[in-house]
């Protein structure tokens, strides 16, 4: 009898923990990679009024823009569009920044080269072919919260 319910305490304990399949099969994407923006969403809330949001879209121009993060902690963000008295598609800007992702917070600190503040923002979306990037932007009105959510497309390597 007493190996009877040893074997029976046995079996309850492996079939309680070796057979853990909780359904939880959701894929980690890596931030890692090269994005191309192809629009943005700049939303401001004044304290006590309805939050505005004003749709940027982007010119075939601007869509040559990339950001990679590199998984060095490191990245660069080339923007592209039209510049001169006789507008051409050119590079406007290539800054180099250093970041860090908290993947449990979805959490990005961006720090650019030669700029004293970091740019705080948050992952909305993040899948193989999609980002979603919500950028706090700091205003000098305390009463006035603003961010720049952009929407990339994953630029295969």
């Amino acid at each position: 009898m007493k190996k009877l319910a040893l074997l029976f305490a046995g079996l309850s304990l492996f079939l309680a923990t070796g057979c853990n399949d909780d359904g939880d099969t959701t894929m980690e994407y890596p931030l890692v990679g090269v994005w191309q923006p192809l629009k943005e969403v700049v939303t401001t809330v004044e304290t006590g009024e309805d939050p505005v949001s004003d749709l940027i879209t982007y010119t075939d121009c601007q869509k040559e823009s990339r950001w990679r993060f590199n998984t060095e902690a490191s990245g660069k963000r080339t923007d592209w569009d039209f510049i001169g008295t006789t507008p051409q598609c050119a590079i406007q800007a290539d800054r180099n920044f250093t970041y860090t992702y908290d993947k449990s917070s979805k959490t990005v600190v961006i720090k650019y080269q030669g700029t004293v503040e970091p740019s705080n923002a948050k992952v909305v979306t993040l899948n193989d072919v999609t980002l979603n990037l919500s950028v706090r932007e700091e205003t000098q009105d305390p009463t006035v919260y603003k961010t720049r959510t952009y929407t990339f497309k994953r630029i295969p390597q």
